[in-house]
Formats: structure tokens, C-alpha cells, sequence
């Protein structure tokens, strides 16, 4: 395989990209080309919301194609194109072969979530302190248990243990947190998302742990429950408030992540006229916030 390196200013990253898969690219990604430098730009969206910037002002773009013949008769075509203006050539050059799948299984290794609470993909053994053990393998739904916000929702799971509960985990991608609340003693559990392969990611990721979760679209979601979680991000969570909050039972806990330190306030406020929600707990600047109802 050879990889076609490009430099291209913001308003040309959108054009190139296109032109790039369809010319039959294997991949394409896109890098800041002044990362680490004083010139780095910081980009940040949120599901559901337009991108705040195509890119940045200048990207470094990586294609690979399956032979050098290809990768420079894909650079010909691309020079010919108005877009291709403002764009420099980095090069081209080959990829050395790898076994990709073992590349890609050893940057996922046992994750802790408590000296006895281990998320384990399957191409590992389970730590002999383990205890509590969820098998997971990286897929398209968030939730590995590497992000903080999920390792936080996991632990809170484990040190408040919903014996007999009825649980909601909404917004549960790939249906972590479900499978957790059933491994500590959960009677009966529902998993909703937006996204349908979500919902394929955590009914297969359930059977595969031999948990009992329900799971659907939102509208599966009824009734009242003793834990209500919701891992998602600041925006929808505020916007979620109402219909959240209405589905915890009374003396029910509320359980919220995917929130910066930085955004505690707005999502107090957004919460108040239902609950009070307070930090529970932090880490790498995300926070678990958490209210009794």
C-alpha cells in the first residue's frame, strides 16, 4: 500500500476529501497541520450539531491507496482541479504491511474500572483480581470503558450496586452500562438509543455477556425506575432534562456524564427545576454529576 500526503488550506479540505474517496482512496484522514505548535486549533462539536469549522486552517490529509500507480494517478487528477489550488504535495510513500487486526488489538488492553471490576476484550485474559467482568471488543458504538465518562458512570455503578432495581440506561451505545448495572444486581434493565446499530451493539453485546437488558429506540423507555443513566454529552442532556428526570422513581438516583468540569453550572441550571444535581465525581476534566430524587 503507498500513502498520498497533501497540505491543504480550511476551504479546500471538503472538496478534496470527496474527490479523494471517490477515487477509490482506502481511507482518508484528516490532521492539523500545525499541531503542537502555537498555531494548534482546537475543534469541538457535539452530536446533532453542524461542525463549528470544515477544518482547519491548514490540514495535513492522508490517503492510501493499494499501489503507487494508483496513489500518482489520483495525484494527476486531483492537480487538475480548481480545488486542488492553495494544496501542496507532501509526497508519496509506501506503508510497510503489518498485521493490522494485532496492531489494532494491542491499543486495547484490560481496563480498571475498581481493584475488582475489569472491562476485558476478548483477546485477553481476564486480571486474576477480577472479580466483576464485562467482555467488550472495540465496535461502532461509544462505550469501551476507556473514556472517563464511562469509566466514572461504571464505578458508580459498582459502588452504589442497583440490587433489585430496575435500571435506564438511555443513550447506551454500546450498552456498557446496561450489562454493568446487570453484573451488580440489577432486576430489570432497559437500554434505549437514537442510533439503531446502537441498539445492534448492545442487545449482541448483552447476549455475549449473558445479561438480561432490554433494549430498543427511546420509546422503549416506560415508566419509572430506581437508576435512570444517561452518558451523552452537555447539549442533549439539557435538552433531555424534562423527560429524564420524569422517569426516576422517587428516592431514584439520576445519573449524568459526557460533561466538562467547565459545563457543571449550565447543567445544574438546566436541572433545577426538577432536581439538584451535584458532582459526584471527576476525572481529566469530565464530571459525573448525580442527584436523589
Amino acid at each position: 500500500m503507498f500513502e498520498l500526503g497533501l497540505l491543504c488550506p480550511e476551504a479546500g479540505i471538503g472538496p478534496l476529501s470527496e474527490a479523494l474517496e471517490a477515487l477509490d482512496a482506502l481511507s482518508v484522514s484528516v490532521e492539523d497541520a500545525d499541531a503542537q505548535t502555537e498555531a494548534e486549533q482546537a475543534l469541538f462539536g457535539e452530536p446533532g450539531m453542524p461542525p463549528p469549522k470544515e477544518g482547519w486552517q491548514r490540514s495535513r490529509v492522508l490517503a492510501l491507496f493499494e499501489s503507487q500507480a494508483a496513489a500518482t494517478q489520483a495525484l494527476l487528477l486531483l492537480q487538475a482541479q480548481d480545488f486542488f489550488a492553495g494544496c501542496q504535495v507532501l509526497g508519496i510513500a509506501p506503508v510497510p504491511d503489518q498485521d493490522w487486526v494485532r496492531l489494532t488489538q494491542s491499543q486495547f488492553a484490560p481496563v480498571e474500572i475498581t481493584p475488582e471490576f475489569w472491562i476485558v476484550p476478548t483477546w485477553h485474559e481476564p486480571p486474576p483480581q477480577a472479580r466483576q467482568v464485562i467482555r467488550l471488543d472495540p465496535g461502532l458504538a461509544f462505550g469501551t470503558g476507556t473514556h472517563p465518562t464511562t469509566r466514572m458512570c461504571l464505578r458508580w455503578i459498582a459502588q452504589h450496586s442497583p440490587l433489585g432495581q430496575r435500571v435506564l440506561d438511555y443513550g447506551c451505545g454500546s450498552g456498557i452500562l446496561a450489562i454493568a448495572a446487570g453484573r451488580f444486581g440489577a432486576a430489570s434493565i432497559d437500554a434505549v438509543d437514537i442510533d439503531p446499530a446502537a441498539v445492534q451493539a448492545a442487545q449482541a453485546n448483552a447476549r455475549a455477556n449473558g445479561a438480561q437488558v432490554h433494549a430498543g429506540l427511546p420509546d422503549l423507555a416506560l415508566g419509572h425506575y430506581q437508576v435512570v443513566l444517561a452518558n451523552i454529552l452537555a447539549t442533549p442532556l439539557k435538552v433531555l432534562a424534562p423527560l429524564l428526570c420524569a422517569h426516576v422513581a422517587a428516592g431514584g438516583w439520576l445519573v449524568l456524564a459526557g460533561i466538562l468540569e467547565r459545563q457543571a453550572d449550565e447543567l445544574k441550571a438546566a436541572y433545577a427545576p426538577h432536581v439538584r444535581l451535584e458532582v459526584a465525581d471527576l476525572e481529566e476534566g469530565w464530571i459525573l454529576m448525580t442527584a436523589r430524587c
